[in-house]
């Protein structure tokens, strides 16, 4: 592990780090700012799928989240398992998306409860978090842990698509309607 300036360990690779901290935390708490500047917090269950930085979750397209992250994209995840003495903070940047290829590859029957009509649910979509900064807490040193090369590699990266020519265009989406399920 490398240091910083305060002599705290720091991980060689922040996102296989981060990887290892999400890994088996069947739900996380997403922050989300509303449209007063309040922020509001909900639960939110973690798909099963290794983590490249960003995050995937299930939701609704019409629900009081999905307005929120239309209206401002920056959010809060954090994880946490007291068994495990393991505490996750992540931030970045949210969005959400129709894909049906990675419905596909995320979905799984438990969903169900929450989207009746499975897969094909018309009020299904996925939100996107792409990391900017995450923090963990070190039981061992008895200390958070500031991640924040993950801003800087994401950048590498897509510095080096648009050398490349493959750069991700944005996903599009359609502004949500007043009203819908609860989020």
């Amino acid at each position: 592990m490398a240091k910083d300036k305060d002599d705290a360990p720091k991980p060689k690779d922040p996102i296989k780090k981060l990887r290892k901290l999400i890994r088996n935390a069947p739900v996380a708490m997403l922050t989300t700012v509303g449209a007063d500047g309040s922020l509001r917090s909900r639960p939110m269950a973690t798909p099963d799928a290794d983590f490249d930085g960003e995050l995937w979750f299930f939701t609704r397209y019409h629900s009081p989240k999905s307005e929120e992250i239309q209206e401002n994209q920056k959010v809060n995840v954090t994880y946490a398992s007291r068994k495990n003495d393991r505490y996750l903070s992540v931030s970045g940047r949210a969005a959400l998306v129709r894909d049906p290829a990675k419905v596909k590859e995320l979905w799984r029957g438990a969903l169900k409860q929450w989207f009746p009509e499975g897969k094909k649910d018309p009020e299904l979509a996925l939100l996107k978090v792409t990391v900017d900064r995450a923090e963990y807490w070190d039981a061992d040193a008895n200390r958070m842990v500031d991640l924040p090369r993950i801003v800087r590699q994401e950048k590498d990266k897509e510095r080096e698509n648009e050398k490349r020519g493959t750069a991700r265009r944005p996903d599009p989406v359609e502004a949500p309607t007043q009203g819908g399920a609860m989020g």
